[in-house]
């Protein structure tokens, strides 16, 4: 396909938003019932806190590996400068947190169900809550248990159908995340930054993660989670989105790595929303990338120290951004950091499908390997015969 066909382009960024819709069709009603059945399950064995807590426990350790080894990494394989040119005029961006804690609480419990199915955190509160319902009484919950049950397994082989038919998507979303890749190498001033950071997200996905698993689970063979986990790893990378992500996570999770329920439905809520380590770690290394472009002198230890404080804390803020995450937390860095860089991001505006994909593809690559050892430790997993795997 010609490269530089608008008519072409506008067609392939159509089909990409349609693929995207078709991805995330299905999220909100699987998310709604499956985590309220599996904190209601959890609450009657006594085990929903301490599931809960461990998660945390893994989400901040992995933020602060992920991001010190980014930051590290790019400070000792220094990408080459890039120019500096810049026309379009300074973005509002913003995280929004006010408004985003204000609209967990919606005057209407029931309106929390009803949004555009990119803020998924209201859906995940509505779900936390009920799911403690049910265990009010059960001589009248017991109907409403069946029910939601039921609802659960039926929204979850819907879902399974959307998730057989991404593989045509895919080539719509493949094609056009090509044709931007080709169009980038041309220019020929990303080159080194897209390889250093495509680079160091294979080891890490591919390499490091697996290791750390057989470490802490020694058990188990890192390298058939890792296959099991391919599904989702494609998924993330050419859409860039999270949410599009979520159904192909839910299903290989628990068809290819045997997680129950139970476990693969908070643990995977709780990394997708709150474990944006990749993300953040993407802004970090490319924010140090760009002021590099702009000064020659050395960054200040505590210069570092500070955004890489910043992107930890903004890996726990990205849950409206489901689909730009890396992108948005590079321009909330250079506009909290000042000093001249706050439309620093913009130089970067035209990789900024890059920085989204491979941050995005260590999101999920993150959730599944944290989801699979935190289940297989709290006995919510069983090894899958890798002839079956999906």
């Amino acid at each position: 396909m010609p490269s530089d066909n608008q008519t072409i382009l506008r067609g392939l960024a159509w089909l990409e938003e349609l693929a995207i819709r078709i991805g995330r069709y299905a999220v909100a009603p699987i998310l709604v019932f499956s985590l309220t059945i599996a904190i209601y399950e959890l609450r009657q064995d006594g085990q929903f806190w301490g599931l809960a807590f461990r998660s945390f426990l893994v989400i901040i350790a992995c933020a602060v590996f992920v991001i010190a080894a980014g930051i590290i990494t790019i400070l000792l394989f220094p990408p080459a400068h890039i120019p500096i040119f810049m026309e379009e005029q300074l973005e509002t961006v913003s995280l929004n947190t006010a408004g985003s804690v204000l609209e967990l609480f919606p005057s209407n419990m029931f309106s929390a169900l009803v949004n555009d199915g990119i803020y998924l955190l209201p859906v995940y509160v509505f779900a936390f809550f009920l799911g403690i319902g049910l265990s009010y009484d059960r001589n009248y919950t017991k109907p409403v248990i069946a029910i939601i049950d039921s609802l659960s397994r039926i929204f979850y082989h819907i879902a399974s159908f959307f998730s057989e038919i991404l593989a045509i998507v895919m080539i719509a979303l493949a094609a056009y995340w090509a044709i931007r890749f080709h169009n980038v190498l041309k220019a020929d001033v990303y080159r080194d930054l897209i390889m250093k950071l495509g680079i160091f997200s294979l080891v890490l996905g591919f390499g490091i993660l697996p290791l750390f698993l057989y470490f802490i689970t020694p058990k188990c063979n890192p390298w058939v989670v890792l296959y099991g986990s391919l599904g989702q790893a494609l998924a993330s990378f050419f859409s860039g989105d999270i949410n599009f992500s979520l159904p192909v996570i839910f299903r290989h999770a628990k068809e290819n790595l045997g997680i129950r329920r139970r476990s693969n439905a908070v643990t995977v809520s709780l990394f997708t929303i709150f474990g944006r380590a990749g993300s953040a770690m993407v802004a970090a290394a490319a924010f140090i990338v760009i002021i590099k472009s702009y000064i020659s002198l050395p960054i200040a230890p505590g210069d570092i120290f500070s955004i890489g404080a910043r992107a930890f804390v903004i890996s726990f803020l990205l849950a409206r951004h489901p689909g730009d995450g890396a992108y948005t937390a590079l321009a909330v860095l250079c506009l909290g950091y000042g000093r001249g860089f706050e439309a620093g991001y913009l130089i970067l505006k035209p990789l900024a499908f890059y920085l989204i994909a491979v941050g995005t593809f260590l999101d999920v690559m993150i959730a599944s390997f944290a989801s699979y050892a935190i289940g297989r430790t709290s006995g919510f997993q069983e090894d899958k015969q890798v002839g079956h795997f999906i």
